[in-house]
Order: structure tokens, then C-alpha cells, then sequence
């Protein structure tokens, strides 16, 4: 009876163990590794829409077109603990330069299929006719170049530097506004979408 007892006593212990064990690990997971996002704001637009989770691994190396997210820049006066979410459009060493809504990276045209071309008539047709103004007028990414940027005023991106912008460039608050950003303003490059459950999808 006390065997019994005994044996009953040591798996409760055991168990209380193993789950001990199990959440400190999924912690430190969550800490170190893993951190699971939510997107907020329309800024990458068509792709992530507000109020999709995403996983992100924090130290998995940020490569051209990859979507991350970084701690907002200090520049922008950000809450405690505000979070971006761009897309790595230049690398180190990496010239880019937008010109009549073309993207050009070293001087070569790059094609974006992460844009939707219906997304992207539709949001400047609403605009044009909010503003009264002919829809030829606008350009859903205006024309720029790393120089003219007052917020970079340099030809190249600079080394361990990246160029990051949302793919809802028309309204999308990026590094033509507050600049270059490093790896440790990274904290994570997103890999899956869990939310919605019908848009589920690795990256």
C-alpha cells in the first residue's frame, strides 16, 4: 500500500518536472528565439493586413525582400516596446532609387511581385478622388534615391546597414522617413503566418 503510495507520489513529482521543464524551455524559446508578431496599421498592405499573427525568428540573418520587425526607430519618438513591420528592400553596399513608381537597386530594375497592381490602382484611384485630383497625377511610390533622402543623404547603403519600406509605400511610414536601420534594430524576420486560418503561409 505505502509502494503504492510511493509510486503515485514520485509521478506526480515527475510530472511536475517534465512541465516545469517543458514551459521554461517553450520561455526561453519565446525569449531568445521565436516571437510571435501581430500586424497593426495598413503599411504592408496587401500582403499582411492588420490583425494577422505572425511567427518571426530572431536570429535568422535579414536577406533582400525578407519582411522583419524592428524596433521602432528612436528617431520617431516610439512607445515602449513599439514594433515595425517592413520589408528589407536595400542591402549593404546597395544603391536604391525609385523613378516613375520602378524600383532600381545598383541601377537595375527589380521586379516587386510582393505588389498587387489592383491594390495598388485601387488605393490610388480612392486617393485621387478624395484629393479631386486626375489619378495620373499620383505615384504610389514617389521618386526618390538613397542622396535625396534627407533622412539617409548618402549614394549606398551603408555597411551592416539596411534600407527597409512597407509594401504599402503610398502610405507607408519607412526609411524614406527616419533612415537606415542596423541588425540589432531588427528583432526578428518573420517566416509564417498563423492568423488568419485562410491565409495561412510561410515566407
Amino acid at each position: 500500500m505505502a509502494s503504492n503510495k510511493n509510486d503515485y507520489i514520485k509521478s506526480i513529482l515527475q510530472f511536475i518536472a517534465l512541465f516545469v521543464a517543458v514551459l521554461a524551455a517553450t520561455m526561453l524559446l519565446m525569449r531568445f528565439v521565436v516571437s510571435k508578431d501581430v500586424v497593426q496599421g495598413p503599411s504592408m498592405e496587401p500582403g499582411l493586413n492588420n490583425g494577422d499573427r505572425l511567427i518571426s525568428l530572431r536570429m535568422k540573418k535579414p536577406k533582400r525582400n525578407d519582411i522583419v520587425v524592428l524596433y521602432a526607430p528612436k528617431v520617431d519618438n516610439p512607445a515602449p516596446g513599439e514594433l515595425y513591420i517592413k520589408r528589407v528592400i536595400g542591402m549593404p553596399g546597395d544603391t536604391v532609387e525609385s523613378k516613375n513608381d520602378q524600383l532600381y537597386i545598383n541601377g537595375k530594375k527589380v521586379k516587386q511581385s510582393y505588389l498587387s497592381q489592383k491594390f495598388i490602382k485601387q488605393e490610388l484611384q480612392d486617393s485621387a478622388s478624395e484629393q479631386g485630383v486626375n489619378v495620373n497625377a499620383l505615384k504610389f511610390t514617389n521618386d526618390f534615391s538613397l542622396k535625396t533622402l534627407s533622412s539617409t543623404h548618402r549614394t549606398t547603403v551603408p555597411k551592416g546597414k539596411y534600407f527597409v519600406m512597407g509594401d504599402n509605400r503610398y502610405v507607408s511610414h519607412d526609411g524614406r522617413a527616419f533612415g537606415f536601420i542596423g541588425k540589432k534594430d531588427i528583432q526578428s524576420t518573420v517566416v509564417f503566418r498563423y492568423w488568419p486560418l485562410n491565409k495561412i503561409k510561410t515566407y
